[in-house]
């Protein structure tokens, strides 16, 4: 008589446990690491934007103003 076991029930009975543990933990680890470093580089990005653009604060036309000596800009 032979055993109807599915693909996964005969590795696991072969002693395969360990690899799919090892591969089941990378997998893990990928869906946690590869967003995080996206937002990384995301952030990365807006802030070098928003350095790049401090070299046209209160210089509008429609925004331009006079800064006295104490005075902060109008945007970080």
């Amino acid at each position: 008589m032979t055993s109807h076991l599915s693909a996964v029930e005969k590795l696991f009975k072969s002693g395969e446990k360990k690899m799919w543990a090892q591969w089941s933990f990378g997998k893990s680890c990928a869906f946690g690491v590869i967003p995080v470093a996206f937002f990384l580089f995301g952030k990365h990005l807006d802030n070098a934007e928003t350095e790049r653009m401090t070299r046209f604060r209160d210089k509008s036309a429609l925004y331009y103003r006079e800064l006295g000596p104490n005075d902060k800009p109008s945007w970080p």
